[in-house]
C-alpha cells in the first residue's frame, strides 16, 4: 500500500503562535528589545561583583535575587530562540526561514557573550563563602543548579578566551551543523522513476519488497557519494573543532565533554559498552544470522538490515488510530500521563506531515517553562512510527511535568 496524507488521515502541523504570532510581530520585536535591554541591566548590576555579594551578610538572599533575574531573562531569550529554530525547521531550505533563524542566532549570541560572566563568576566564589549563602533558605532552591554549575569548574578559561569561544561559535560548529542540516534536507533521490526526499527514502528500506528496499538502498548510495567531499569535510572540521576545544579546556579523551555534560561517571560509560560490545555474538550477530535465514540468503545485503521481519506488521497505521494507541497505552499506565499526552494533539503541538525541506527525523523541544513543548515528527505510517510519536510523546509529558 502506498503511503499518502490520504492514507494517513488529518496530520496535524504546529500551531507556533503560544510563541509567537510571527518572527515579525510586534510582541517579537518587543521581547528581543526588552532582553537586550535587560541584559545590560544585568551586567551592569553584576558583572564583577558576585565574589563580594557571597560575602555579605546577607550574600545568600542577593545571589538567589540575582539568579531569579538571570531565570526571568533566559525564559525570554529561549522563546526568542525555540520560535526562531521552530520555524526554521519547519523548511530548512526556504532562504527567507533561514535568514530568519540565522539574524536570530546572532542577536540571541550577542546577548548571551554579554552574561557569560555570571556562570563563570560563580564558580570563582570560594567553596567557604559559597556554602555560607547556601544557607539562606532563598538560595537553597539553587543549590542543585549550583552543585551542576560548579563541576564545570575545572575545564573553565579565563574570561576573554570564553567570550571568543561563545561568539566564534556561530561561525565554528554552529555553522558546519548548519550546513549538514540543510544539505541533507535539499538532497532528492530518484527510486523507480519518482523523486524523493530523505525521509520518503528512509521509508523504502523497511517496505516488504526487495526491489524497493534495493532501488532506494542504491538512491541514498549515489547522492550520499556525489556529496562524499562535502560531508567528510564537515565531519572532519567538527572533529577537529572539538580537538581544539578539549584540549583548551583540559579534558583528557574525546568523550569525557559529553560524560560532564550528561552527569555520568566514564566508568559507567565504559562498562556499558563493555557489555553491550559481549553482547554482540548473542544477540545482533545472532539476530541477523536468522534474518538472512528468513530471507533464504548466506548473508544480509545492506538494504535487507531494516527489512520487516516475515510475521511483522506492515501495514499503514493511520494518524487517528496511532493516536489511540499511544493515548491507550498511556492511560494504562496513569490517566494524568495520558491527560497531558492528548494535549499535544488538541492544541497542535505536534508537526507530523513529511515536508519537502522539513528536518528529517523527530524530536520534542521543551521550550520554556511557561509555554510548553513541541514535538516534531516525520509521520509515514509505520508501526515504527507509532513507536516513535509514543517515544516522543515521553519526551513532552517529562517537559510538560518539569515546567514547574
Amino acid at each position: 500500500m502506498s503511503v499518502t496524507r490520504q492514507s494517513l488521515g488529518d496530520l496535524p502541523e504546529w500551531d507556533l503562535s503560544d510563541l509567537y504570532e510571527s518572527g515579525q510581530s510586534a510582541s517579537f520585536e518587543a521581547d528581543l528589545r526588552r532582553a537586550q535591554e535587560m541584559a545590560k541591566d544585568f551586567a551592569s548590576s553584576y558583572e564583577g561583583k558576585l565574589a563580594d555579594l557571597a560575602g555579605e551578610a546577607e550574600g545568600g538572599a542577593r545571589l538567589a535575587e540575582a539568579i531569579r533575574n538571570y531565570e526571568a531573562l533566559d525564559e525570554i531569550l529561549g522563546r526568542l530562540g525555540s520560535y526562531a529554530q521552530l520555524y526554521y525547521v519547519g523548511d530548512t531550505t526556504d532562504p527567507a526561514r533561514a535568514k530568519f533563524f540565522g539574524d536570530t542566532s546572532q542577536k540571541l549570541n550577542d546577548i548571551g557573550t554579554g552574561l557569560l560572566f555570571f556562570e563563570l563568576e560563580l564558580n570563582r566564589v570560594d567553596d567557604a563563602a559559597m556554602s555560607k549563602a547556601l544557607m539562606a533558605p532563598e538560595f537553597r532552591r539553587y543549590e542543585p543548579w549550583i552543585t551542576d554549575l560548579r563541576k564545570e569548574r575545572p575545564y573553565q578559561l579565563d574570561d576573554r578566551s570564553e567570550k571568543l569561544f561563545h561568539e566564534k561559535s556561530l561561525t565554528g560548529y554552529a555553522s558546519w551543523n548548519r550546513l549538514f542540516d540543510e544539505t541533507m534536507a535539499s538532497l532528492r533521490f530518484t527510486v523507480e522513476g519518482e523523486e524523493l526526499t530523505i525521509e520518503p527514502t528512509l521509508n523504502l528500506l523497511m517496505d516488504p519488497e526487495e526491489a524497493k528496499r534495493r532501488a532506494a538502498a542504491e538512491a541514498m548510495a549515489k547522492i550520499f557519494g556525489g556529496n562524499q567531499r562535502l560531508f567528510t569535510h564537515i565531519t572532519n572540521t567538527l572533529a577537529k573543532d572539538k580537538e581544539i576545544s578539549d584540549r583548551w579546556r583540559g579534558f583528557k579523551d574525546v568523550a569525557d565533554a559529553r560524560h560532564l555534560s550528561n552527569r555520568v561517571e566514564p566508568e559507567v560509560v565504559a562498562a556499558l559498552v563493555s557489555a553491550v560490545r559481549t553482547s554482540y555474538p548473542r544477540l545482533s550477530h545472532r539476530y541477523y544470522a536468522l534474518k538472512a535465514k528468513w530471507f533464504g540468503k548466506e548473508k544480509l545485503d545492506h538494504w535487507d538490515r531494516n527489512a520487516p521481519v516475515p510475521a511483522e506488521d506492515t501495514r499503514i497505521v493511520p494518524w487517528r488510530e496511532a493516536r489511540d494507541i499511544v493515548l491507550n497505552a498511556y492511560g494504562g499506565f496513569d490517566e494524568r500521563m495520558s491527560g497531558i499526552a492528548e494535549q499535544f494533539f488538541t492544541k497542535r503541538w505536534i508537526d507530523a506531515p513529511v515536508r519537502p525541506g522539513k528536518t528529517p527525523g523527530a524530536f520534542a523541544h521543551p521550550t520554556v517553562p511557561s509555554v510548553h513543548p513541541y514535538v516534531l515528527l516525520n509521520y509515514m505510517g509505520k508501526t515504527r512510527d507509532v513507536m516513535t510519536l509514543a517515544h516522543e510523546l515521553g519526551h513532552g509529558v517529562h517537559q510538560v511535568l518539569a515546567g514547574e
